[in-house]
């Protein structure tokens, strides 16, 4: 059985039993329950849970968790349990919280309660703040902590070992130990493993790697995470312009930029935000929704006004209401195959000025060939159907022109979106939406009204 399964099954019985002990008023068996659950279990419990149950199991929680268990958390649920915290408490649950996610919960705070949370903490505290708050989100330094440990080039590695040994412990996902001048400038790293199994009496700069990069602080988060999969990166340092280190960013940072990448992606799709809580509130759910379903109902009036400029077509040529539908459906499915692949190639970093020229006339060779093909297969089968091969011709040329469009626009229309800063992913759907509607209908009636005219001729 996979693992997926088991977990998801494990945590069906646990919400399961936790849902009973509340019911039965068990309260201090459920806070044992969750004292004994790691903090990303427990997060796992308050997003699968609905507002008033996940209100009580916050109350619940030790104290001594909640640092742990909010860096575990979805962006909009984090907002809310924030908001309902004490500054005392969200200033011992702040402290020694990574630096990336301690800028974000402080960046969200309103401006008194800022002000309240930084008077609770410590002079450290406050100091890891500003630094914290002095890159912008979504960037390399938004997402770097600076808990790196750093040696100079001169010193022996038996010292380092002996160093290490009474330091006790590493940060987490440590794989590499920085090299840095008197002015913290990088020259270089050093691999944990290659430290355990050097000689000893080696100095620092004879086993270093001197080409090590560091990645600029202002580079944005989604190139970072584009480095890291492409180089294989467990961690990787930050530096400065005058390459000065600042920091590392991890892996498990990483991967929660490219997963918050990907449900910003299928989310987008659907014209919702990639926060959206699953349990959220219904009015507010409500009120996000409404404004894409919004701009989506002037699409279909735009599309209907185009089947209101034929209406003494269709009056007159009763069939075509039947197929009618048929020519917009494929091009919108073709359109949105070519739209998923370029939005991917976007987000990978595998499209840009260079090659989308080349693209948009691949795709718009595909759509033809695609729409030749089908507009053939679907003229046979109306005129098997119908009988009537006039129609056939007509639906086979609009499918033919829709496709073709539906092509060029999957393909342009996420280029041209990026290019004037507006998230494809979000609004990429909706404008194709729109143009093979449009296009599709204006094909289908124009062929068939040019027809009835020449006929009435």
């Amino acid at each position: 059985m996979p693992i997926e399964v088991l977990d998801n099954d494990l945590t069906e019985q646990r919400l399961t039993q936790l849902n009973k002990a509340l019911g039965s008023g068990m309260f201090v068996h459920v806070r044992n329950m969750l004292h004994d659950m790691a903090a990303s279990d427990i997060a796992l419990m308050l997003e699968s849970s609905p507002p008033q149950t996940r209100q009580i199991l916050w109350q619940l929680i030790d104290q001594e968790q909640t640092g742990e268990i909010l860096e575990e958390l979805p962006e909009d649920m984090k907002d809310h349990l924030i908001r309902s915290m004490t500054p005392e408490r969200l200033a011992k649950a702040t402290a020694g919280m990574d630096t990336d996610d301690l800028a974000y919960i402080l960046r969200s705070l309103p401006d008194a309660m800022f002000r309240q949370v930084l008077q609770s903490m410590s002079a450290q505290d406050r100091a890891r703040v500003e630094q914290a708050l002095s890159y912008p989100e979504e960037t390399a330094g938004g997402i770097m902590n600076t808990d790196t440990v750093t040696l100079r080039p001169d010193v022996n590695i038996d010292v380092i070992l002996r160093y290490l040994r009474l330091r006790g412990e590493l940060p987490e996902a440590t794989d590499t130990l920085y090299v840095v001048d008197k002015r913290d400038r990088l020259l270089g790293g050093i691999r944990i493993t290659d430290l355990l199994t050097c000689n000893p009496d080696a100095t620092v700069r004879d086993i270093m790697m001197p080409d090590l990069e560091g990645i600029p602080v202002g580079m944005s988060d989604t190139e970072v995470s584009q480095l890291f999969e492409r180089h294989d990166w467990v961690s990787a340092p930050v530096v400065d312009e005058e390459g000065k280190l600042l920091g590392r960013i991890t892996i498990d940072d990483v991967v929660d930029v490219i997963r918050e990448d990907a449900e910003h992606s299928m989310m987008g799709m659907a014209g919702m935000d990639d926060d959206e809580d699953t349990f959220g509130p219904v009015l507010k759910s409500t009120l996000r929704r409404s404004l894409w379903l919004t701009i989506n109902l002037f699409a279909a009036l735009l599309a209907a006004s185009v089947s209101n400029m034929f209406e003494g077509t269709l009056e007159k040529f009763a069939t075509i209401a039947v197929l009618m539908t048929i020519v917009p459906s494929m091009g919108g499915v073709a359109g949105n195959q070519t739209l998923a692949l370029v939005i991917r190639g976007i987000a990978l970093g595998h499209v840009g000025q260079s090659n989308s020229r080349w693209l948009i006339g691949k795709e718009l060779a595909i759509g033809f060939l695609n729409g030749l093909m089908w507009s053939i297969l679907v003229f046979l089968a109306v005129w098997a159907w119908k009988g009537d091969l006039a129609l056939g011709g007509l639906i086979g040329g609009a499918m033919l022109i829709n496709m073709t469009v539906a092509g060029l626009a999957g393909a342009s229309i996420p280029l041209i979106l990026k290019r004037f800063n507006i998230d494809p992913a979000l609004a990429g759907g909706m404008v194709l939406t729109t143009v093979t509607d449009v296009i599709g209908l204006f094909a289908f009636l124009g062929l068939a009204t040019l027809f009835l005219m020449n006929h009435s001729v």
